[in-house]
């Protein structure tokens, strides 16, 4: 990638919209989690998927305050990014969970 081309909230506007949806995909799977019987399994997921909705709109906050500030940018976009990739790994942690049964 060449740096002269890098503009420094690029990268934000990729974050924001795509962490505005993983907080719809969270609401959605949350909504079919709480249709099903109530144990452990259900529980879990549905408290996952709650800090994991959380995680992607800090992500979203981050990466909009990246994009509207002038200054400090980088340092915002740096932590949307990883926050981003934080809920995206605890996501498929819960997938695994779910989908295996494995509590």
């Amino acid at each position: 990638m060449n740096n002269n081309n890098f503009r420094p909230n690029d990268l934000s506007h990729h974050i924001l919209p795509n962490s505005a949806t993983m907080v719809g995909v969270c609401i959605m799977v949350i909504s079919i989690v709480k249709t099903m019987t109530p144990d452990l399994t259900n529980y879990l997921i549905d408290k996952g998927l709650a800090i994991d909705s959380l995680l992607f709109m800090i992500s979203a906050l981050l990466s909009f305050s990246s994009i509207r500030l002038e200054q400090s940018t980088e340092r915002l976009e740096r932590w949307a990014e990883m926050i981003f990739l934080l809920g995206l790994m605890s996501m498929t942690l819960i997938t695994v969970i779910f989908s295996f049964e494995i509590v």
